[in-house]
């Protein structure tokens, strides 16, 4: 039996490391690209050991302004994220506990935006805000991001609402807090895992997106994944320059998500046990 359960763990861990070197070795890839010079990342066989530069970093940020890029990335992701969240928590509560009339119908039809590929709303979009001369805006882009995150947002949201018992509502409305005091002090510290994960996947979907901003934006608003593809020129493509923005464009994210692991795993795992 301890050998079974010694080769049982010795499999587990093979597969969990295969899966990890799949997982983890094309963004050391990227960031080893970053650093080499044009030559040693288009370089066959692969180049392993080399001296770091920092030449790609300095020609995509300082030389191509790729900076003001990611300022826009991050302006445009964060805004859409807290409307997101916070639209979304609103929402989510008033489905989760009050009394609404046709709620079923309100939940499917917020859903069915999710559903609705963005690709058949690009044209409706770019006339619209061409008229409204929202075109190469960042508030442009932070309205679209934010119409398109809304529903997914309302959906976990009230999921995570209906897992925080209602009695707790009812005590506190008892002892004299307003609906919104309800809200606020009682149900959101309860909830936060699930509004952190909110986050975390509605900042995702903000900062990897490519098509609206690719469509609404032409230099001002442009963010960084639209802003990679002015590294593909007509004389080839700069690896080098493409991998350090990569690699930048990784380290957001990556940070956000280390800072709220914890919240993030007790709030995938919010409401899987029952009590």
């Amino acid at each position: 039996m301890n050998k079974r359960k010694i080769m049982g763990d010795i499999f587990t861990y093979f597969g969990i490391a295969c899966i990890l070197v799949a997982v983890l070795f094309p963004i050391l890839w990227v960031v080893m690209s970053a650093f080499k010079t044009r030559g040693q990342a288009q370089a066959i066989p692969p180049v392993w050991i080399f001296k770091p530069t920092f030449n790609n970093f300095i020609s995509a940020f300082v030389k191509r302004d790729f900076g003001r890029l990611l300022v826009n990335s991050l302006v445009v992701s964060l805004s859409s994220t807290f409307l997101s969240v916070f639209l979304g928590s609103l929402a989510g509560y008033a489905l989760a506990r009050f009394p609404i009339k046709g709620r079923n119908s309100v939940l499917m039809w917020i859903l069915s935006i999710r559903m609705f590929p963005p690709i058949a709303a690009i044209i409706p979009f770019f006339l619209l805000y061409k008229y409204l001369g929202l075109i190469d805006t960042r508030i442009g882009l932070i309205i679209a991001y934010t119409g398109f995150n809304l529903p997914f947002a309302v959906w976990i949201m009230r999921g995570f609402f209906l897992e925080v018992p209602r009695e707790l509502d009812e005590a506190a409305l008892i002892d004299g807090c307003s609906p919104w005091r309800v809200f606020t002090r009682i149900v959101i510290p309860l909830a936060a895992p699930g509004l952190v994960a909110t986050a975390i996947f509605v900042m995702l979907f903000s900062w990897n997106e490519f098509m609206f901003a690719l469509i609404l934006c032409r230099s001002r608003s442009q963010t960084m994944p639209v802003g990679v593809m002015g590294f593909i020129t007509h004389r080839g493509v700069l690896w080098g320059e493409i991998m350090a923005a990569a690699s930048v464009i990784m380290v957001p994210m990556v940070a956000f998500t280390m800072f709220a692991q914890k919240y993030l795993v007790r709030g995938l795992t919010f409401g899987a046990v029952k009590r």
